[in-house]
């Protein structure tokens, strides 16, 4: 359920709309200066007959080998793949560091980006986005039965974080005393164990680690910021006609139910709407 917010971090959450993408890496990737390949149009894309698509294939639950190495799967790769299927193509990943991803899309080493792609004022400067297939506000965690109900309780409670994430700045801002965590799976064992009061993440992390658990956590989502990320599929300026006819697939895919089964498959709920 959402809780309204106190004042005080409100300008910190406006800060820290999830930047979910990359999370793995938790660094902004690079670009290579101004783009040296132009756009691609749909024509192009059908003549050749394959959708070419940038992933990291190391981002679980959106794009990773099962068992280490397996087939490429997740989320995302489900999700561009039935695109480039309504596209009537074929789909061929290239994966790539999320550091390099931005570069690749630039050279024209692939068409578009399928990895959990934010979408940032700074990028739409420079890029062009689908309509979002992936939404996700940040969300307060706590043990079943706590007390706190919302961000304006965490004054003087203690919140696991990790300290390369926006959300340790969101819990501080908050009132509350940080502890440090490696992860989210830390952070819960901690939530568990009784020895912090809360945590502070995005919901997708929260639903992926639920699925992980099988539903059994002992946590629950007591709180969402008003902030929602929207991750969508990335390409180069200049895609217009690319970029109209992968909104009319997603559009068809959510539709005809395709997105939602894809993403209750992954998260146990649809996260492909607002």
């Amino acid at each position: 359920m959402t809780h309204a917010r106190p004042a005080v971090v409100l300008a910190a959450l406006a800060a820290a709309s999830v930047a979910l993408v990359g999370c793995s890496s938790g660094s902004e990737p690079a670009a290579s200066g101004e783009p040296s390949s132009t756009g691609l149009t749909l024509e192009q894309v059908q003549e050749a007959g394959v959708l070419v698509v940038g992933t990291e294939g190391t981002y679980s639950p959106f794009s990773f080998h099962e068992g280490g190495a397996g087939e490429l799967t997740g989320y995302d790769v489900e999700v561009i793949t039935a695109v480039a299927e309504e596209l009537g193509v074929e789909v061929e990943f290239q994966e790539t560091q999320w550091d390099a991803i931005f570069a690749g899309l630039d050279s024209g080493r692939f068409d578009v980006i399928a990895n959990q792609v934010s979408i940032t004022p700074e990028r739409l400067e420079r890029y062009e986005f689908s309509t979002p297939y992936t939404y996700s506000p940040g969300v307060l965690i706590v043990p079943e039965g706590s007390d706190i109900t919302g961000f304006d309780a965490l004054e003087g409670r203690t919140s696991a974080q990790s300290l390369t994430s926006n959300w340790a700045e969101v819990a501080t801002d908050a009132g509350a005393d940080v502890e440090e965590v490696e992860g989210f799976a830390q952070a819960a064992e901690l939530l568990r164990q009784g020895r912090v009061d809360a945590t502070i993440n995005d919901r997708l992390t929260f639903l992926d680690y639920e699925q992980s658990q099988g539903g059994e956590t002992g946590l629950e989502v007591v709180a969402e910021t008003e902030e929602v990320s929207e991750s969508a599929v990335a390409f180069r300026a200049g895609s217009e006609s690319l970029v109209a006819a992968v909104d009319e697939a997603l559009a068809a895919l959510a539709a005809d139910g395709t997105l939602a089964e894809i993403s209750e498959r992954y998260f146990g709920e649809d996260v492909s709407q607002p």
